[in-house]
């Protein structure tokens, strides 16, 4: 698992033992940023469910303003502050272990890009929707986007305030962006 461009471009990730965390595979990772291309820069990120936190540094490899990564597990709190070190992009970070619904309950930031990926039987990620358009969409700044990855036989619903802006389709796995409305 590398960081594919950007001033990290080319380094290797570590990643977690086990199989309770399944990061993004390349082919996925790729096509997300494709769609992504001129939506980073200068942005602020939250990378949900972070595991390795490789979806939010490449968001800081490709020049977002900063990122927050938000893991339950402290093994995995703790590989993405390694990952932060091993790219020189530990400074525009912020790593939170706790529980990802609950920050988004509690947190007073707004973010541009929302990467949401959390275990495909968990539950989390419709819970993750449900909680952002809750706030009213309070985090997610005017035009920001939600990135879904999920299990390509699962239909997402729209969340209100937002519109389908594209879902993508790997195999068995797809990504759903959503745009939040703006503010007119």
């Amino acid at each position: 698992m590398r960081v594919i461009t950007g001033s990290a471009g080319g380094r290797r990730l570590l990643e977690l033992e086990g199989m309770e965390t399944r990061p993004t595979t390349g082919r996925v990772k790729e096509g997300v940023f494709s769609a992504l291309q001129f939506d980073i820069e200068g942005r602020r990120v939250l990378d949900l469910f972070a595991g390795t936190g490789q979806m939010g540094i490449e968001c800081l490899s490709r020049g977002a303003a900063s990122a927050v990564f938000v893991d339950r597990r402290r093994d995995a709190a703790g590989l993405v502050k390694e990952n932060l070190t091993l790219t020189g992009l530990a400074d525009r970070a912020a790593v939170i272990c706790g529980d990802s619904i609950e920050f988004l309950a509690g947190t007073k930031e707004r973010f541009d890009l929302v990467f949401l990926d959390p275990p495909y039987a968990s539950g989390l990620l419709e819970q993750a929707l449900d909680g952002l358009a809750a706030s009213g969409f309070d985090i997610l700044n005017p035009y920001g986007i939600i990135v879904a990855e999920h299990p390509a036989q699962r239909h997402l619903s729209v969340p209100a305030g937002c519109r389908l802006r594209k879902t993508y389709r790997y195999g068995k796995i797809a990504v759903t962006l959503f745009l939040r409305e703006g503010n007119e």
